[in-house]
């Protein structure tokens, strides 16, 4: 406002001879006029942004703000765009499991819902075969609500890990064991074998989370795999890390959708495994928990974790 104010004044003083009173009021409102159009330039993006914070108390993050200039108010609203963009995809990812949650909860509810009604009515017998069926079901509503505890308590922060130095190969043991029940239940035959290279191999992590990972891993092949198939598991040391290989004889995932089978609820195109789409991707949290990484290799139906050995 001074300045413009100065540049007026001595405008009107000295090129057009104007004397010092109506000098002084052009100079004032010529001051005030484009004070008025810079702050209205300037305050633009705040009043915008504040419209926008209202709409989005009310749930709406589709409004932007326009940032027209490199100064601090336009750092200011493009920092602003890029909260709303964040806050609008965590509302989507909200929604969509909320959605799935649904889903996938309905689906085993409404199994057992009719199985048992159908023995309340007297058209099943309470035979071995039913209440298998009943049991299946409610062994997969408990399998879905602990890994959705699990996830909550990820993403949440408080899922630590208790490091241990452990052995490959008993765990790998153990493991298998497991796996060839779970298995067996599913009746398809597959064998599973290991390799551990050397077979002194260790590594220091939380062994029930690094137990967790491996399970979900040879269950999903399991599931992938051919009936009567051949399930891998290899480990060895590489230069103070641990590779883990877990490799089906399946037709792999494509390229394409490689990164996505480690998003929450995807089974790679698959939706009659029994599975519930959460075991991957909390394999991966657990994982990064680590300092690792967990991703589909060549061919596409081999899951390689790298562990740091630290």
């Amino acid at each position: 406002m001074l300045v413009s104010g100065g540049v007026a004044f001595g405008f009107f003083r000295f090129k057009i001879g104007w004397l010092p009173p109506r000098t002084t009021i052009a100079a004032v409102v010529i001051a005030l006029v484009t004070s008025q159009v810079l702050a209205h330039g300037i305050t633009r993006p705040l009043r915008e942004m504040t419209a926008a914070a209202k709409r989005m108390a009310h749930g709406d993050y589709t409004r932007r703000v326009r940032a027209s200039s490199r100064d601090e108010v336009g750092q200011l609203a493009e920092a602003f765009n890029q909260m709303a963009a964040d806050l609008a995809a965590a509302d989507q990812q909200r929604r969509d499991l909320i959605a799935n949650v649904s889903h996938e909860l309905r689906t085993p509810i409404t199994a057992l819902h009719a199985v048992l009604e159908n023995l309340v009515d007297g058209v099943s017998e309470p035979d071995p075969k039913t209440l298998r069926t009943a049991l299946a079901q409610t062994e997969r509503l408990g399998l879905l609500v602990s890994e959705l505890l699990d996830l909550s308590s990820i993403e949440a922060g408080a899922f630590p890990l208790d490091r241990e130095r452990l052995d490959i190969a008993p765990l790998l043991a153990q493991v298998v064991a497991e796996a060839e029940v779970m298995a067996a239940a599913l009746g398809r035959g597959v064998r599973f074998c290991t390799d551990v290279q050397p077979s002194t191999a260790s590594i220091s992590a939380d062994p029930a989370r690094l137990h967790q990972v491996l399970l979900n891993l040879l269950d999903n092949a399991a599931r992938h795999g051919p009936a009567g198939g051949e399930v891998r598991i290899t480990a060895h040391s590489d230069h103070g890390r641990l590779v883990i290989d877990v490799h089906d004889e399946g037709p792999g995932i494509p390229l394409a959708e490689r990164a996505l089978v480690f998003d929450r609820f995807t089974r790679g195109g698959r939706t009659d495994d029994g599975g519930t789409g959460l075991g991957l991707a909390i394999s991966r949290w657990i994982v990064d928990l680590h300092g690792g990484t967990i991703a589909v290799a060549d061919p596409g139906s081999r899951i390689r974790v790298v562990l740091p050995d630290r």
